[in-house]
């Protein structure tokens, strides 16, 4: 197996810099999903105003709640948060795109799903040594 393509323990080390920078990255993400599920689920009066401006039924809290929630602990433990990731990353494309369609293109929510879903994958990046061997960065 070449030395690109080893996935394995022994592969790239973090830093301990940027392991910890990843570790506060993954904790602005993780805080912020369990926030939105949280409110999705117990005070889904507060997010109705934006529900109803992106077509979305007030019964569907009970719903998307649970889903951030179950993304956030799939990202949080080691060996399910390259799955989280990618579900967080879909809840979050998902978000952009009913913004798109109702023609808020550039709006703050658009604005913090970017940033959320590029810090999904950032703070991965400098905590998991098998991303970096997926996707190394050249000096």
């Amino acid at each position: 197996m070449s030395e690109t393509m080893n996935l394995l323990p022994d592969g790239p080390v973090p830093l301990h810099r940027a392991l910890w920078a990843g570790r506060v990255m993954s904790s602005f993400v993780v805080t912020a999903l369990v926030a939105d599920g949280t409110i999705q689920l117990f005070a889904p009066a507060q997010i109705a105003s934006v529900l109803q401006e992106t077509g979305f039924a007030m019964d569907l809290t009970h719903v998307l709640g649970p889903i951030i929630l179950v993304c956030a602990i799939l990202y949080v433990i080691p060996a399910t948060a390259v799955l989280g990731a990618i579900l967080v990353t879909g809840f979050l494309g998902g978000a952009i795109c009913a913004h798109v369609r109702i023609g808020e293109l550039g709006s703050p929510p658009e604005i913090i799903s970017l940033l959320l879903g590029t810090m999904t994958w950032g703070s991965l990046y400098l905590r998991d040594p098998r991303i970096q061997a997926l996707l190394p960065i050249i000096h």
